[in-house]
């Protein structure tokens, strides 16, 4: 296939590159910075992508992140890759703080009681909940009894506020993504097209100067330059 990679990598290795790749976090946010300033569309589709996909990472639909960004890219007319490429704001560093805000917003928003230490049981409580599912699958297939009261738990402790509270926090950082990104990338592309358009002008202007000097031209077409005199006897 065009797009496997050459050296498959072991399981372990990509768990240790999904929590912080080779270069870093610093070098992998530049390069999707990058990536995203060059998309050939106007600034205004790709900054709605953006807002798509920084929404998305405030949604509790962990492992299907790229789906729903690209379902709400779709509905706002967006671009696609850039909506992708945002969804990136959520990661291994960032997942945390991104919980305990959404998951605090939501009891807030519907008046209950924010479970206690939230940012150190989050994460368990998500293992938890994909433990329990996993299991119920598993007991299904084997006939065994099913056991939903831990998932009950954790979609009223956890998922259903943090859904509701995602909103709010989504939409801000949207937003801010999107006021600040369209000028950005309107400046960097016109300056993109500057640098092309000189960079084709100057090879525009060599290529002329090589076929002028060429001793294959035209005698009409040399530059004008001194002539020899040719001395007569008298």
């Amino acid at each position: 296939m065009v797009f496997r990679r050459r050296d498959r990598r072991p399981p372990l290795r990509a768990v240790a590159e999904f929590l912080w790749p080779r270069g870093g976090w610093g070098r992998a946010f530049l390069y999707v910075k990058h990536r995203i300033r060059r998309l050939p569309d106007s600034p205004e589709r790709i900054a709605r992508g953006i807002w798509a996909g920084l929404f998305t990472t405030f949604t509790p639909f962990y492992g299907v992140h790229f789906i729903v960004a690209a379902v709400l890219s779709r509905l706002m007319n967006g671009n696609l890759l850039a909506a992708l490429s945002a969804t990136f704001f959520g990661n291994p560093l960032t997942y945390v703080p991104i919980g305990v805000i959404s998951l605090q917003t939501g009891h807030w928003v519907l008046g209950s009681q924010p479970v206690a230490e939230v940012d150190a049981t989050l994460t368990d409580k998500f293992l938890a909940a994909g433990s329990d599912l996993w299991y119920n699958v598993y007991a299904i297939a084997t006939g065994m009894p099913t056991d939903w009261s831990g998932l009950e738990i954790f979609y009223d402790e956890v998922f259903y506020p943090y859904m509701i509270g995602g909103v709010i926090p989504g939409i801000v950082v949207g937003t801010i993504g999107y006021i600040l990104s369209v000028p950005v990338i309107r400046t960097y592309q016109h300056r993109r097209r500057r640098k092309i358009k000189a960079k084709f002008e100057a090879i525009k202007k060599r290529a002329e100067l090589e076929a002028v000097n060429s001793p294959h031209a035209p005698s009409g077409t040399k530059p004008p330059g001194r002539t020899s005199r040719v001395l007569r006897p008298d």
